[in-house]
């Protein structure tokens, strides 16, 4: 009886991915708008790597990720009621997208953890470790994030994830977790909007974020600064996005009244070279 409800519950699951997967492109587009993502192929197999967020304009049910890798990300959220959090998240290898059905030795190890960090596992998009920090950023405040990766061995990493608090004036660990690879370091990693309320209203609000002063550090300490970009998005057909190149660094704006009208997608894009060195932060 016991793996019979497990089977159920596994079903429910891919049947829900898939009726997901199964929606109409034009109802996609009503119902949510779309995920924007920048790449940085500097930044491949680092040590460490920063980005500095600033929120432009949000909505209940944003996203703005500013270290998205091959296994988790980091960046603040706007939920649905308005409440404002930071989040750090690691997956674990692929094992479906129900949390309670990976095996103990499979799973995401929460090292340590920062005061007032609340951590959980989560299914729904693969399976692993996340946490939370309470933190009411706020438009154009500058928030920033650092994550490093120590492989162990050739068989798992260990991924801390931090944020700037600045109303403390200090660095906020969230959590280490180590979490089963091949011994990587960063790869493919990126900064992203999206919008997970997707109630068709939330398709009509418009989110825009600057991606600043990004750096990334080798294992021997050498500095590089992100100048380089790439522009995509999900298989959302909607064209209310666009994205672009500042002064110190990137933009990413999706849904409301958006117009790609700075960058086409899968155009690369880049910045001039900082004139400063990488921030003061080790």
């Amino acid at each position: 009886m016991i793996h019979r409800h497990r089977w159920l519950v596994i079903s429910m699951a891919s049947l829900l991915a898939f009726s997901a997967a199964a929606i109409e492109p034009e109802e996609l587009a009503k119902r949510q708008a779309r995920s924007v993502h920048l790449w940085y192929p500097q930044a491949q197999d680092s040590a460490w790597v920063y980005m500095e967020v600033e929120a432009q304009e949000s909505s209940p049910g944003t996203y703005f990720c500013a270290l998205g890798f091959k296994k988790g990300y980091m960046g603040m959220q706007e939920l649905a009621d308005g409440k404002k959090v930071v989040i750090f998240s690691v997956w674990e290898p692929d094992h479906g997208e129900v949390a309670d059905s990976v095996p103990e030795d499979q799973r995401a190890k929460l090292l340590t953890k920062g005061d007032g960090v609340r951590t959980a596992r989560f299914g729904g998009e693969g399976t692993g470790g996340k946490s939370f920090f309470d933190y009411d950023w706020q438009i154009g405040e500058t928030m920033r994030f650092l994550v490093s990766a120590e492989p162990v061995g050739d068989h798992a990493t260990v991924f801390t994830g931090r944020f700037y608090d600045n109303k403390r004036e200090e660095w906020q660990l969230m959590t280490q977790f180590q979490t089963i690879t091949d011994g990587i370091r960063f790869r493919g990693v990126y900064s992203f909007v999206e919008d997970f309320r997707r109630n068709y209203e939330s398709a009509k609000a418009r989110r825009n974020a600057h991606y600043n002063n990004g750096w990334a550090w080798s294992v021997d300490g050498e500095a590089t600064a992100l100048t380089q970009s790439r522009f995509t998005a999900d298989n959302n057909p909607a064209l209310s996005i666009d994205a672009g190149s500042l002064a110190g660094g990137f933009f990413l704006a999706t849904g409301g009244d958006t117009q790609m009208k700075t960058t086409q997608l899968n155009d690369s894009l880049s910045r001039a070279k900082p004139e400063h060195g990488p921030p003061d932060i080790f």
